[in-house]
Formats: C-alpha cells, sequence, structure tokens
C-alpha cells in the first residue's frame, strides 16, 4: 500500500535523513557497550526515538541530538542492568540437597503417565510398554506383528508423540475445547510438518488460547523462532518477543543482500507491528521470508493476530493516530519505511500486516 498524498504545507519526511546518522549512533554506542547484540538492540531503540521526534528538530542540530539521545539510551541500559545486580541476592540458591517434596513429585509424576497411557489405543500402548519397559527391540516386535522394523519404528515414534500430548493434557489439568486440538498438538509434537499444514497448525494456535499455552509447554518453544522452508516464524506475546522478530527480520533481510541502513529500516518496521500485537492483541505471529518476484529479490513480513481488530483501519493508518503514549512510529511509521504495506482486520477476530521491501 503506498503513502497517502501529504496534505499541502507538510512536507514529506524522509526517514533516511536519520537513516543516514546510523555510523554516528552505533558509535556512541559501541564505545560504551562491547556485546555487538545488545549494540544492535539500543541502536534500534534510539532509532525509533530519533524518528519520533526529528521532525521538531533544527537539522542542523540533528547531528548533536542523535548523539545525545544514543548517550540517553545507554545510560538507561546501564541504570536497568544496576538495578537487576542490586536485587539478584534476593533469589533463592540452588540447594544440593534432594526436597522432601521430590518423592511426592515423583509419585505424582508415575500417575500421570499411567493416566497418559490410558488415553491411548491399546496396540501404541501395548508398543510402548513393550520397547520402553521390556527393553524389546524393533526387529523382535516386528517379527511378532508380521510387521517391518521401519514401520514398528515410526508407529512408535507417533505413539510417542501421542503420549507427551496425554501427559501435557494431563498434568495441566487441560481439556481440549474443539474436536482439532488433539490432532493439532500431537501434529506439533511428532513434529510433522506436511501435517502441520495439512491442519493449518499456526491458524489453530492462534485462534485456540488453550493450545497456544500448551504448545509453549510442549516445545518450550517461547523466544526461540521455528524455521521452515526459509521462511522464519516468531510467536509473539510479550516484549522479548519483539526482539525476537527484529533480530530475525535483520538477520533475513542481510542474508536477502540488503544495505546496513536497509536493514535498519526493515527491524524497525517490524518492530513497531511486533510492538501493537504486544499492546493490542492476546497474542500473534510475525513471518519473516525471502521473496523473488519479475526478477527482483526481496523480503516479506507478514504479521497476525487474535485481538480485538482495528475498527478504522484508514484512521489508524494516518500520521499522528496512537492510541497509546510511546515512542513507537507505530502502523504509519512502518508503512513509510516499506516498499508495500497491506492491513487487514475484522473487529473482534484480529489483524493482519503484510509488508514487503525490494532491493534496488
Amino acid at each position: 500500500m503506498a503513502s497517502e498524498p501529504v496534505p499541502d504545507g507538510d512536507q514529506p519526511y524522509d526517514e533516511r535523513v536519520v537513516v543516514d546518522l546510523l555510523p554516528v549512533l552505533r558509535r556512541v554506542v559501541g564505545a560504551r557497550i562491547k556485546d555487538p547484540h545488545t549494540v544492535d538492540d539500543l541502536v534500534q531503540e534510539t532509532l525509533a526515538r530519533l524518528m519520533s521526534t526529528s521532525r521538531r528538530i533544527d537539522p542542523d542540530k540533528l547531528h548533536h541530538y542523535a548523539a545525545v539521545t544514543a548517550r540517553h539510551v545507554v545510560a538507561s541500559y546501564a541504570e536497568r542492568n544496576d538495578r537487576a545486580r542490586k536485587r539478584a541476592h534476593l533469589l533463592a540458591e540452588a540447594e544440593d540437597v534432594e526436597p522432601p517434596t521430590d518423592g511426592l513429585l515423583r509419585q505424582e509424576d508415575g500417575e500421570f503417565v499411567s493416566a497418559a497411557l490410558a488415553q491411548l489405543s491399546a496396540a501404541d500402548r501395548d508398543l510402548l510398554v513393550a520397547h520402553e519397559v521390556h527393553g524389546a527391540d524393533t526387529s523382535t516386535m516386528a517379527a511378532e506383528r508380521g510387521s517391518t522394523p521401519g514401520a514398528v519404528a515410526a508407529r512408535l515414534s507417533r505413539a510417542r508423540a501421542s503420549l507427551r500430548v496425554e501427559y501435557l493434557l494431563v498434568a495441566e489439568g487441560a481439556v481440549p475445547p474443539t474436536d482439532r486440538c488433539r490432532p493439532v498438538l500431537r501434529a506439533l509434537s511428532s513434529g510433522g510438518r506436511r501435517r502441520q499444514r495439512e491442519l493449518d497448525v499456526n491458524g489453530h494456535l492462534l485462534a485456540c488460547t488453550t493450545c497456544a499455552q500448551l504448545a509453549d509447554r510442549l516445545f518450550e518453544r517461547r523466544g526461540r523462532p521455528a524455521e521452515e522452508d526459509g521462511v522464519v516464524r516468531v510467536q509473539v506475546s510479550r516484549d522479548a518477543d519483539v526482539v525476537t522478530a527484529r533480530q530475525q527480520g535483520r538477520e533475513a533481510a542481510a542474508r536477502a543482500g540488503f544495505s546496513l541502513s536497509d536493514q535498519t529500516l526493515i527491524a524497525t518496521a517490524i518492530s513497531e507491528i511486533s510492538r501493537n500485537i504486544v499492546k493490542f492483541a492476546e497474542r500473534g505471529e510475525v513471518t519473516v521470508s525471502l521473496v523473488s518476484e519479475d526478477g527482483r529479490q526481496g523480503i516479506s513480513v507478514v504479521a497476525r493476530d487474535v485481538g480485538p481488530g482495528i475498527a478504522n483501519p484508514e484512521e489508524a493508518l494516518r500520521d499522528g493516530y496512537s492510541t497509546y503514549h510511546g515512542l513507537g512510529l507505530g502502523l504509519p511509521g512502518a508503512r513509510r519505511l516499506m516498499d508495500t504495506f497491506l492491513l487487514r482486520s475484522v473487529p473482534g477476530e484480529g489483524t493482519t500486516v503484510t509488508m514487503e521491501k525490494w532491493l534496488p
């Protein structure tokens, strides 16, 4: 979606004026911070602040203002770290002595396993017990069942995936709200990509709170992007996920051959749409992929969420529009940073933002 014409008297603003200051920002931050990932994060934060305020700054003073802003961002980061260090002693130390409750926990865990096994089919249950408890190998089990070792191994893998799901359901005391929940969770547990696509697992996780929570426990995947066929998916529900999405976007842009300045623009746009998910939606997902079209190479970013939706998308894309007080650029800023931008929203269901940027 192209940017709308700017009314007379309000001249268009080129974010590249600020982006050209990136070497200055990196030099100021890098002189005080040594970790390269932290430098990237702080430069990104400084850039967002500059873009939200630089229209009001005299162009001749922008260079000085950028350096001062970068120093303030570094100082705030150092202050947060200092507070964390001072409070570190409040954390409980790990004990080498086994707590007396561990025996009860092991007993409870055994009960969970028994309850989970009871939910499997008799054939899967017998197969797991023979292999895991009695130590039977796949060749022996295949001969007893008139099958092949490969088929038995595949059946064992599916049975283990189902057992993990049932164990989690019992341990969490969760009741799947729909008939799709168990197949979706089993597809996630087994790691079968084709089955996950057939079931539209990602769409189901966005719509089903129960499965979304169980999936996080099943894989402990929060903060770890999943990658499939060059497409990176980042589950977004908290501030740390915004950082992950931004980093993944920057890395993808670097692989595509974008300049450092364009990598920063892309990462900033991803930050803005990811931050919107955290602030306004229950949860969401950001997908980053490399694309090609008519001989051009570029990057595509799709962010979708399950949230209240946007009643008036046109107003939300108007410069200056904001439903919260913050330093971000919002949707209008993200649109200006990318070559194409499409916003689709259904009140009460959620919002999808699709953005693309192309190499020159």
